[in-house]
């Protein structure tokens, strides 16, 4: 799993907010791409967590229209960070298709009430 410090905009709890020490990457085993921000101070789950579900963003584009449909932002990356998470996604790319028992799990749980 890649995990890069970015930091992200927002409004959290009525205020704009930023936080310089959020998380995007890539995560094989799910094959998403995800990001994570503003920490809950007493919880410690962040107030955005995007990217916990098989296939969930294959691209930065889709994972960047679901936080600004939150009212968070994470643009513009870095182009050496940007390139970076598109290698990451292509070299797990050589992971095989999820099987079996785990693979037959993942598809009920990802699969709407």
């Amino acid at each position: 799993m890649s995990r890069y410090t970015i930091t992200v905009t927002g409004t959290v709890t009525g205020k704009v907010r930023s936080d310089p020490d959020a998380v995007i990457g890539y995560d094989p085993p799910l094959r998403t791409y995800f990001l994570q921000a503003f920490p809950h101070e007493e919880t410690d789950e962040p107030a955005l967590w995007l990217g916990t579900a098989d296939r969930a963003f294959e691209t930065l584009g889709y994972l960047r229209h679901a936080a600004t449909a939150q009212g968070y932002n994470f643009m513009p990356l870095p182009p050496e960070m940007a390139a970076k998470l598109v290698e990451d996604k292509a070299a797990a790319g050589d992971r095989s298709e999820r099987d079996g028992i785990l693979g037959e799990l993942l598809k009920h749980l990802n699969q709407p009430e």
